[in-house]
């Protein structure tokens, strides 16, 4: 089903341990807009779609799992490095006290990822857009955390990120006006 190359899609470096900039970036890996959410959303969805987009959904959904890996790429380099104080200073005392510097699906308020994060309504179109809307709130979201990171290199991933974002959400409007076309088409029988 899936080939694996051992790279990332996109090259991630940081330029020095930042643990609150990692804490921040915890909200796009177990966060209710973050990648993981987006992955298991679309993989699901794809089920009751119909068949002229589930390949849209499948390819998106996996396409997620690779965002998910960069952002743990960011994540771990930006904390590997970090002392406990550091890890406390940044707000990710609690974590490390249950996590150590292990990865822990959360957003960045601590609070851990819920299955209610993803909806499936079983209509393609509402469907749909809930993914536009998904799309819509992580790009928001990696613009926001551009905006407070002072890590050229970070930042040079999360656009790359953001604009994925944007195609995803591109794609999905664009199969939303397939379906309605296939909707409004008369039928005759």
């Amino acid at each position: 089903m899936w080939y694996y190359e051992k790279k990332l899609q996109y090259p991630v470096k940081v330029s020095q341990c930042n643990p609150m900039l990692a804490k921040y970036l915890t909200e796009q890996y177990g966060g209710a807009d973050g990648e993981l959410s987006a992955a298991l959303r679309y993989l699901n969805q794809r089920y009751t779609i119909p068949d002229k987009v589930v390949g849209l959904l499948n390819d998106i959904g996996t396409e997620e799992f690779a965002h998910l890996e960069m952002i743990a790429t960011m994540i771990y380099k930006l904390t590997k490095d970090a002392t406990p104080e550091q890890l406390v200073d940044a707000g990710l005392g609690a974590h490390f006290v249950n996590h150590d510097h292990a990865l822990f699906y959360q957003n960045a308020a601590g609070s851990p990822w819920t299955a209610t994060y993803i909806q499936a309504k079983g209509d393609p179109i509402a469907d749909l857009y809930e993914d536009i809307a998904a799309e819509e709130k992580a790009r928001a979201t990696y613009q926001w955390i551009i905006d407070i990171s002072d890590d050229p290199f970070i930042n040079d991933s999360l656009k790359f990120l953001r604009e994925r974002e944007i195609v995803h959400s591109q794609r999905f409007h664009e199969a939303v006006e397939l379906l309605k076309e296939e909707r409004d088409r008369k039928k005759v029988f």
